[in-house]
């Protein structure tokens, strides 16, 4: 499976499906939710990477914000403290190196 495959499957299955584990390859990981703000987030391997999926907050001042409160289903995904991609109803965006 392709890093844009997985993190569609994670998008799908916690946000979509609202699924309390998500499965990937064979592997299950749970679905946890933040404390304050009670988002979605996940962490899993891919490829011997840590990556963590998190739920878009929908009262920050970022574009992808103003998606989540019009409805989106929106996830952003960090490895190592960097933001690598986002997936948006759907669609995955991934972040240049900078």
């Amino acid at each position: 499976m392709t890093l844009e495959a997985t993190l569609l499957s994670v998008w799908r299955q916690s946000l979509v499906e609202n699924a309390k584990v998500v499965v990937l390859g064979g592997e299950s990981f749970p679905v946890l939710k933040t404390s304050k703000m009670r988002l979605k987030q996940i962490t899993f391997q891919f490829d011997g990477r840590t990556i963590r999926g998190i739920e878009q907050n929908p009262v920050t001042k970022t574009r992808w914000a103003v998606l989540a409160r019009l409805g989106q289903k929106v996830m952003q995904f960090v490895e190592n403290g960097s933001y690598v991609a986002v997936v948006a109803d759907g669609k995955v965006h991934s972040y240049g190196k900078r």
